[in-house]
């Protein structure tokens, strides 16, 4: 396993992570999930992330309990906030109220005394951002928070974060997570660029597209029993990776991964390491299995002509 800095900063991740969306306390039981988590931590995966909304909290209990085994100083650990955690007024959002009430409610479920990232799960435009960052601020000076993070913000957005945090001498954001894979590519527009210009890393999630870039999907075929496609508590974000044109691009990319003795899971999250601005891929795994492959794209080399032959397969 390979280890990037996170942006400006002088902390290390792996760069491949180990997430929890749509799996833990979901589709994965916890023994499952433990498995794969202790399968990771033994491949040198140092980076874990999570989020309070995640099943309602039960993903951050499995995950705190799994890392328990472990020293603290050994791993990475991120936690989010935004989403609904309950039906009043205040249970959603970046005010001071919510954030203060939800790491506190993180900090318990996982059993830890900080986290090492926090995350705003997305940009709350009912909130002024400098009472969201004043309130993270505020958990770093008291030791509960290591480094402050975001997740879908846009570059205006970003950069509004980082002139409020410098206009007040709050900590900075150093870490973006977004949606980005070969068939979702919205951030190198402009969010990658502006993120690498002010010292700020992307933690990407959904490298392999829901699992279309597995291979385990293909274009004429029923979709394979008991796969995150046929379950519907985590298949609703899918239909647009299971259409006929970009299924037809799967098969092009599995027929070069072949090529290059990789699986295409491999060469997808080796594609997105290209990118000196990604320090991470955030993968998801039910299997130890699962997680052991994805973790050998670490190190991946992709030469010229791969790229340029992958840029004409996603045209």
């Amino acid at each position: 396993m390979e280890y990037r800095k996170l942006g400006r900063t002088g902390l290390k991740v792996s760069e491949i992570s180990l997430g929890s969306w749509l799996t833990y306390g979901n589709s994965t039981e916890a023994d499952t999930a433990t498995k794969v988590i202790d399968k990771a931590y033994d491949l040198g995966i140092n980076s874990f992330d999570t989020a309070n909304m995640y099943a309602l909290g039960e993903a951050e209990k499995i995950v705190g309990q799994a890392l328990s085994k472990y020293p603290r100083e050994s791993f990475v650990l991120a936690t989010k906030v935004f989403w609904p955690m309950g039906d009043g007024p205040n249970d959603r959002g970046l005010s001071r109220k919510h954030v203060f009430e939800q790491l506190h409610a993180s900090l318990k479920r996982l059993k830890m005394d900080y986290v090492d990232i926090y995350y705003c799960h997305r940009y709350d435009p009912e909130t002024p951002v400098d009472e969201t960052l004043r309130t993270i601020d505020d958990m770093v000076r008291q030791g509960k928070v290591l480094y402050v993070g975001v997740s879908e913000w846009t570059a205006a957005q970003i950069v509004e974060g980082l002139g409020t945090a410098d206009r007040y001498l709050l900590d900075r954001i150093v870490v973006n997570q977004p949606q980005y894979n070969m068939l979702h590519r919205d951030i190198e527009q402009d969010v990658l660029l502006t993120s690498v210009k002010n010292g700020i890393s992307q933690v990407v999630f959904s490298p392999l597209a829901q699992g279309v870039l597995t291979g385990k999907y293909r274009r004429g075929q029923a979709l394979p029993e008991g796969s995150r496609a046929t379950d519907p508590s985590s298949n609703m974000f899918m239909s647009a990776y299971l259409e006929d044109n970009v299924l037809e691009k799967v098969e092009k990319l599995i027929g070069l991964a072949k090529g290059l003795d990789l699986s295409l899971s491999q060469l997808a999250i080796a594609w997105i390491l290209r990118q000196p601005g990604v320090a991470s891929a955030l993968v998801g795994a039910s299997k130890p299995q699962q997680i052991e492959e994805n973790a050998k794209a670490s190190g991946v080399q992709l030469s010229e002509d791969t790229l340029n032959t992958i840029e004409d397969i996603l045209q």
